[in-house]
């Protein structure tokens, strides 16, 4: 089997998610927008599929090194593409990276008829979620006061989530960033959810030494499960004083560049109790899978950062803790239940015990609207 075609498909469609000058994600009006698919073909007739491709980089320097691969050669595969990456790190990136592997990824397992944690290994078929917010706003009925945060976790709680993450008010909003408003925050849901839920904060990302550990023990008398990313992560040696200094479990790194080998010297030198990747921030599955396995041998537990199918399958195919699926992000402006129009049922259902269920399809189980994005793709 040899790859003969590597195209990024693009389709119009409908957005109500704006950006803010920091990118931080928030509801809005509804607006024109795009979307699109990376197909990845082979001589046999199977193809694999992942969604958020670049078009241009595709084109200009992901195609020419993919055509005439073998597709089952995922681990060649990345390893080219990694290596590439010293002099167009501009261009490639590990998003890039990432969209690449997992279509491969899902080719194999269309190939194989097997879904992809069962490729991977499978250890279970269902994971804990915890409901992940966007971050604050003044959006009124939003979340934009603590106790906005507090109603919407009783809610949160309610629809079945066993644990909750706040992501609190970053720039440009009024205010931010403020680590004693977020504390009022994480204190207004805690008082509101009671002691039996995981709670879990995501701040600002560049507090202080001292502002960090001040929200950190405040955080260990409301008796939260973790703080992630309160300080630059390129300061490795702050994180070392922060996690000798609290309880309270340190989570990282999450946006760090360096794959796995930044997560290893994490690790070794105690600069987190508990580690951090995801998909998009290594560059793929197979990067992801990497950095469990490494865990695993530090004796370490690893939390995936973020959702979709990519995260969901390694999750399952995890023997370690990956306690938590990260399934977001939520809003009370957002109905979450609802599947993109591009797709036909969501990629994350989850049950009204709190488990998201991965799916059984062959790949990653992408159920695509096909009729959709034919009707509105983009010449």
């Amino acid at each position: 089997m040899k790859i003969v075609d590597v195209r990024v498909e693009t389709f119009r469609t409908k957005s109500r998610m704006v950006r803010d000058s920091e990118g931080h994600t928030h509801p809005g009006p509804e607006h024109d927008s795009t979307g699109s698919l990376l197909r990845i073909v082979t001589d046999d007739g199977v193809e694999g599929y992942t969604f958020g491709a670049n078009r241009s980089v595709i084109d200009g320097l992901v195609k020419p090194l993919l055509i005439g691969e073998d597709p089952f050669y995922r681990e060649r595969i990345w390893q080219m593409l990694k290596e590439r990456q010293r002099l167009h790190l501009g261009s490639l990136s590990d998003r890039v990276l990432a969209s690449v592997d997992m279509a491969l990824w899902d080719l194999a397992g269309r190939a194989l008829g097997q879904p992809v944690h069962k490729l991977l290994g499978a250890f279970r078929d269902k994971v804990p979620a915890y409901g992940s917010t966007m971050c604050g706003d003044d959006l009124e009925g939003g979340l934009d006061t603590p106790e906005a945060y507090a109603d919407f976790a009783v809610k949160c709680v309610e629809r079945g989530y066993p644990a909750f993450k706040l992501h609190t008010w970053q720039p440009p909003y009024e205010g931010a960033p403020s680590w004693k408003r977020d504390v009022e925050a994480c204190r207004a849901v805690r008082e509101a959810v009671g002691p039996d839920i995981d709670l879990m904060l995501d701040p600002f990302h560049y507090y202080s030494r001292e502002e960090s550990l001040y929200l950190g023990r405040a955080l260990e008398e409301l008796d939260y499960y973790w703080i992630e990313e309160p300080m630059d992560e390129h300061s490795t040696s702050s994180y070392v004083w922060l996690a000798e200094q609290l309880d309270l479990p340190v989570v990282g790194p999450e946006t760090a560049e360096g794959k796995m080998q930044t997560r290893a010297e994490w690790i070794v030198r105690g600069a987190s109790d508990i580690s951090r990747g995801g998909v998009g921030d290594l560059g793929g599955i197979t990067p992801l899978v990497k950095t469990a396995h490494l865990c695993e041998a530090h004796g370490v537990k690893m939390e995936v950062h973020g959702g979709g199918p990519g995260n969901l399958h390694v999750l399952c195919a995890m023997g370690i803790p990956g306690h938590y699926y990260e399934r977001g992000l939520l809003h009370p402006f957002v109905d979450y239940e609802q599947p993109s129009p591009w797709l036909n049922t969501l990629t994350d259902p989850m049950d009204d015990e709190g488990y998201v269920h991965v799916s059984q399809e062959p790949g990653l189980g992408w159920d695509i609207n096909w009729d959709y994005i034919s009707a509105h793709t983009i010449a």
